[in-house]
């Protein structure tokens, strides 16, 4: 069985404040919310995230085969792992398939700069996606 690499920093506590890029991949990158029932479901779930105490949706997009979000945390008491997991589970048990890959990729956005490249990149994401790189050759 092939073990799933640890790509979080070791000693940051990811329960600190602060913006929280998050991206997350379905099984085998397949395109489950090309379904618009699906995608649906998908965006219920990703703004209930705001409930949380101490935890805020920024901005998100949802693709065929994955997800972008940028979580806030302002005294949140859970870990940003627990909430992907909380969110990841809601989601799985009501389209009742096994829908993400394992893990999540996330990065902490330390700054205005790379919070604004950050939205600007979540923002132009279904574009490039849109782009047939074909044409062009």
């Amino acid at each position: 069985m092939k073990a799933i690499k640890d790509v979080r920093l070791k000693e940051y506590d990811y329960s600190s404040n602060g913006f929280y890029f998050v991206t997350i991949c379905t099984h085998h990158r397949k395109p489950f919310f090309i379904n618009t029932v699906l995608s649906k479901l998908v965006e219920n779930e990703i703004k209930k995230i705001s409930s949380i105490k101490g935890v805020s949706l920024d901005q998100f997009v949802i693709m065929p085969d994955h997800l972008h979000m940028i979580i806030n945390f302002d005294d949140c008491d859970l870990k940003l792992g627990e909430i992907v997991r909380r969110f990841k589970a809601k989601v799985s048990k009501q389209i009742t398939a096994k829908v993400w890959q394992p893990n999540y990729y996330e990065h902490v956005i330390r700054d205005e700069k790379a919070l604004r490249k950050t939205r600007e990149y979540i923002l132009n994401n279904p574009l490039v996606a849109e782009i047939d790189f074909e044409q062009f050759y």
